[in-house]
């Protein structure tokens, strides 16, 4: 997991669920001013954490930081590895179902839904905003004789290597829940780092990155 400031938003809630199927965390604090690391030791205490903190935030070239991440996680010759960002947390059926997905010896990655909540108790969905419709990846098997190779974009990089699609994998109906647009404040702020990292789009969708303020979405009721 990369970190940034998150001691005010989900960081809390999401690592109290995470540590319930967790055998180790490694956790880049990129340039945090505030508790966030705090409380990664607090709420993850008893569970092996190698926490890393950036002086200076490197999120203005994402795939500096998003290697930084997998090369720290590979230091601890990991079976699986579990890629989160801070504000997002699976379904609770996740817990109970873990098991069965890495007791597949056939499957070296697993593809889940991610939905975008925009209150705390519906997504949205419309032309801009469809990312439960696609599955991603998020839990992958290390292999060391495989030769990842990364995508060197400063933004929308991929948070895995990029060929990862050439091992066996398979999609997962377990969902995941995006809650870092679930607050108006939160959308803003998101928006406005757009407009200063990519404004022009060049790396994502401009159209997307102004559809952020919309006041009137289209939301869909979650079901757990």
């Amino acid at each position: 997991m990369v970190v940034k400031n998150e001691g005010r938003r989900f960081l809390r809630q999401v690592l109290q669920m995470h540590r319930k199927y967790i055998d180790e965390a490694v956790i880049i604090d990129d340039g945090s001013t505030d508790d966030t690391a705090d409380i990664c030791r607090e709420v993850l205490q008893g569970i092996p954490l190698h926490l890393v903190r950036n002086s200076v935030s490197k999120f203005s070239n994402e795939s500096e930081l998003r290697r930084q991440q997998w090369e720290e996680v590979v230091k601890s010759n990991p079976e699986w590895i579990l890629c989160l960002d801070a504000d997002e947390i699976f379904e609770d059926r996740f817990a109970s179902d873990i098991d069965s997905l890495l007791g597949d010896e056939s499957c070296d990655l697993f593809c889940f839904r991610l939905y975008d909540f925009w209150d705390d108790r519906h997504y949205r969905e419309d032309e801009y905003w469809r990312s439960h419709l696609r599955y991603r990846p998020f839990l992958l098997r290390y292999r060391k004789d495989f030769n990842f190779a990364w995508n060197d974009l400063p933004q929308h990089c991929g948070r895995l290597p990029e060929n990862i699609f050439e091992l066996p994998h398979l999609l997962s109906n377990l969902r995941l829940k995006h809650l870092g647009w679930s607050k108006a404040e939160y959308r803003l702020d998101k928006y406005l780092r757009y407009m200063l990292l990519d404004p022009d789009g060049q790396y994502g969708w401009k159209e997307q990155y102004s559809s952020i303020l919309d006041q009137h979405p289209n939301l869909v009721p979650w079901i757990e």
